[in-house]
């Protein structure tokens, strides 16, 4: 049905809130790049609103330090657009900080606990190869 696929690669040794919170950040990432991802407003029976969701699955993987590096490193080969969370953005409290503190890394040093992508199926595929369903 989608030629694209979203996915996002999560630390698995996340406490329960960094996993979500992370998982939340990375998706505003892909959605920001990607409006047209963005469906219609929702309406129950009654008439009220909601908001518009992402139209598209998103597949959420977790994977070891090792394997989350790889596939930071394979998109970085690949020049795939990517949202990604590190360790240190969790003692930041805004936009800024987190930029801040992102910016003293480099690839080979990055603490990655969070990785999404939205890429042709088969790139994402290879870029996430070693992760696994998040349990």
């Amino acid at each position: 049905m989608f030629d694209t696929k979203i996915a996002i690669v999560l630390r698995n040794n996340l406490a329960s809130w960094q996993t979500l919170n992370v998982t939340a950040f990375l998706m505003s990432g892909i959605a920001g790049q990607n409006p047209d991802i963005i469906g219609e407003a929702y309406k129950d029976k009654a008439g009220n609103l909601y908001n518009a969701l992402s139209i598209q699955p998103i597949i959420v993987l977790s994977a070891d330090d090792a394997t989350i590096a790889a596939v930071h490193r394979r998109s970085l080969e690949r020049g795939i657009a990517t949202s990604i969370f590190i360790e240190e953005m969790f003692a930041t409290g805004h936009d800024a900080a987190n930029r801040e503190v992102f910016a003293q890394f480099a690839p080979d040093d990055a603490k990655v606990v969070g990785i999404a992508m939205r890429a042709d199926k088969k790139i994402v595929d290879k870029i996430t190869k070693g992760a696994r369903m998040h349990a």
